[in-house]
């Protein structure tokens, strides 16, 4: 009787976080219904209007123009693996779902790009943005991804825009800590050098701090869409049209080959935009210059 008192007095009250976030999600819901509404328009369009124009065309003109812009941006070897890759993807009859889930990646990745930019040269320029953003990526980080999945069908349903939306909060993170990194290591005497001269801050920033970051923030576009890509199955658990779906269908029905070949369609797609944005960053002035200096030395 004595150990159940003592249990009772020293048991710490309930904190219903959960019932305020549930309340929170109501409230916006109830009150921005409109915005959320035209953000699934857009999104839904984006990610449709891309998917058409990926499969279009007939599969093996698609996988020659892949093979075509391996060979532009990268070398012979590449454009052979594309080749070879893509080619597999069309002779599996997973070229279409790939293309949907890579009309998927590229909206998903270039709105976390359009987000994660602007919010790490904030962070890298000002401690006390940074000071509230590192909690937040940290949350964002550490959050198990089935979390985000709960607002999101409840703001926009089942379907592409929510797989896209999910997508986008998972693969942020990483754009946002490597654009603040890649500011703040940029040499201090080049930049009170461009002050010294009177250049403005947007033209320090622009003219010297972001070329100067560019490899660190190619970095972070890299992972940003390698995250993306990871996101895939699940967001095909909230309807969204690709190999996730096909993923997911192969769990469910214990179907090893459907599973295989969707899995290795996607290994394909991120070799093939890891190698992609990997040349993309080698292209930049500064890595250009730093192999100059390599080749003189």
């Amino acid at each position: 009787m004595s150990d159940a008192f003592h249990a009772a007095e020293f048991e710490l009250p309930r904190i219903p976080v959960g019932s305020w976030f549930e309340a929170a999600i109501n409230w916006l819901n109830n009150n921005l219904g409109p915005l959320f509404d035209f953000i699934n328009l857009v999104l839904g369009s984006a990610v449709t209007g891309l998917a058409y124009a990926l499969t279009f065309l007939p599969d093996l003109v698609m996988v020659l123009v892949f093979t075509a812009l391996a060979l532009w941006l990268r070398s012979w070897r590449f454009a052979v693996f594309s080749l070879l890759g893509f080619g597999l993807i069309a002779s599996m009859q997973e070229f279409e779902a790939a293309m949907n889930t890579l009309a998927l990646v590229l909206v998903a990745s270039g709105i976390a790009v359009l987000i994660a930019i602007p919010v790490g040269i904030m962070s890298a320029r000002n401690a006390r943005v940074s000071m509230i953003v590192r909690p937040v990526l940290d949350l964002m980080q550490t959050m198990p991804a089935f979390v985000y999945l709960i607002p999101v069908i409840f703001f926009f349903s089942i379907g592409q825009v929510s797989g896209v939306v999910a997508t986008v909060i998972f693969s942020l993170p990483p754009g946002v800590r490597l654009t603040e990194l890649g500011i703040r290591q940029v040499d201090k005497e080049v930049v009170e050098a461009g002050e010294a001269f009177g250049a403005p801050e947007r033209k320090i920033l622009t003219g010297i701090q972001l070329p100067l970051a560019m490899p660190s923030i190619m970095a972070g576009i890299n992972q940003v869409i390698m995250l993306s890509l990871s996101m895939v199955v699940i967001a095909g658990m909230v309807g969204a049209q690709g190999l996730g779906t096909e993923i997911y269908q192969a769990v469910t029905r214990v179907q090893l080959s459907l599973g295989f070949e969707a899995g290795l369609s996607v290994v394909i797609l991120a070799v093939y935009l890891d190698r992609i944005t990997a040349v993309l960053s080698d292209r930049s002035p500064v890595a250009r210059a730093e192999r100059k200096a390599a080749r003189t030395g």
